[in-house]
């Protein structure tokens, strides 16, 4: 029982379901940067996200964006669209899975080498309840299934972070304290069970061979975590009421998987917006070649979607949109929200890419990425960036831990493998302000 419980929670995992909880702190920051990923699956083609015409790195303002982006166009003036990256040295193909957002070698089925950009910004940036939160949309069978490993987040090495895809889970754990009815029932009854679990196993670990104690001793950890945050949930109980969203019958009855997609994005939202979090993950098709999206009439779904070449393709406008939409939704909400002499917003950067460069079935040698908001003025904005082909996706998360205050100038890179794969060393000079 406790193996399957910890499991389900994504505590069986090595990084724990809270990696750097423990070091969290209790109260709600304010004036925090906060960065966003948000990673479409099986690739994001060049045509999708280049106004038609734009060869050369310049301004965005007479130039008109692409039909899937279109959303996004009353935003030009904080979009930057940079082409030219590459991440050949992840070996993507379907998907690198956990090298997407870390910069190394990955493949389905292959452990993390090593911790992700979003981790490792969770650490450098003002602590919160929850330093980082990672959730994941797919089918509605896949969300109703089963739990899962988000194939785009760790730790470290062999520490896989775990995805909230099921909204009705994420929000009972989020808002469960001062919540009503059914959800407040099972957030006490599951609080319970988790107290006693917890000691039970604290008093009962002792006991197992030594070559079974560490992955005890993981499960172990995962229900502390759990208690953990409730504890510290239960602290600023007042303050969450603010910003929980409403339960409504999408949470319950969802007639397709957009409507837990959308409910997973408010509770994203939210969490960004009531201070809980300051870096969200978010895994279309959850980091994999999965997904659907049947809520918007497109029936094919999964893998074969990743055939079809997407430019002009009316079933990739249809998605595109949609998760322009949802960006559109993030920038709106964080903009409401007054922060310093402006908003969240404009302490924010939105990182709009996916976890398999331009294509599924790619090389990695182009890995277009629009980013959104200027981080507190560390970006420029209102301009495409085109460059050679000769710097890998690890410069860009360079030079985002550089504008989070971080004295770097590799990410997840030696100088040997660095000496094949990066011409330059340090950010990308061309994107920061």
């Amino acid at each position: 029982m406790m193996q399957g419980m910890a499991a389900g929670f994504g505590a069986a995992l090595g990084g724990g379901l809270f990696p750097n909880l423990a070091q969290a702190a209790p109260l709600i920051p304010s004036n925090s940067k906060r960065v966003i990923f948000f990673m479409q699956n099986q690739g994001f083609a060049p045509a999708t996200a280049i106004p038609a015409g734009m060869k050369n790195s310049g301004s965005l303002a007479k130039a008109k964006l692409p039909e899937p982006i279109e959303a996004l166009e009353p935003f030009k003036e904080r979009m930057h669209i940079i082409n030219g990256l590459h991440g050949t040295h992840t070996s993507p193909s379907h998907s690198p899975f956990f090298g997407a957002l870390g910069g190394y070698r990955g493949g389905d089925g292959v452990a993390p080498s090593g911790s992700t950009i979003d981790y490792e910004l969770s650490k450098v940036l003002p602590e919160t309840l929850l330093p980082h939160l990672c959730v994941g949309m797919d089918s509605i069978e896949n969300m109703r299934a089963k739990p899962t490993v988000a194939n785009l987040s760790a730790s470290g090495a062999g520490q896989p972070i775990f995805m909230h895809s099921n909204p009705n889970h994420l929000y009972e754990m989020l808002y469960g304290g001062i919540s009503e009815g059914d959800i407040r029932k099972q957030h006490e009854a599951r609080s319970g069970m988790f107290d006693r679990i917890e000691l039970l196993a604290k008093a009962k670990g002792g006991e197992l061979p030594v070559t079974d104690k560490p992955r005890y001793d993981q499960f172990v950890q995962g229900f502390n975590d759990i208690n953990g945050l409730r504890e510290r949930l239960g602290s600023v109980s007042g303050h969450l009421r603010k910003f929980a969203p409403e339960v409504d019958e999408g949470y319950v009855n969802p007639e397709f998987e957009t409507d837990w997609h959308d409910r997973i994005l408010d509770l994203g939202i939210s969490a960004l917006k009531s201070g809980i979090t300051n870096v969200l993950t978010v895994g279309s098709g959850r980091g994999e070649i999965f997904g659907a999206w049947k809520g918007l009439g497109v029936e094919q779904q999964g893998h074969n979607l990743g055939h079809m070449k997407q430019p002009d393709n009316p079933i990739w406008i249809k998605i595109r949109q949609y998760n322009s939409r949802m960006l559109v939704k993030l920038m709106e909400q964080l903009e409401s929200i007054p922060e310093g002499s402006g908003s969240m917003m404009d302490n924010t950067l939105i990182v709009y890419t996916s976890n398999n460069a331009d294509s599924q079935h790619t090389s990695g040698n182009n890995w277009p990425v629009i980013l959104l908001g200027n981080y507190d003025g560390a970006f420029k904005t209102g301009c495409f960036t085109q460059l050679d082909g000769k710097r890998p996706i690890n410069a860009l998360y360079t030079s985002i831990l550089r504008a989070s205050g971080v004295d770097c100038d590799r990410f997840n890179m030696s100088e040997r493998m660095a000496a094949k794969f990066d011409s330059g060393t340090g950010p990308l000079k061309e994107i920061l302000a």
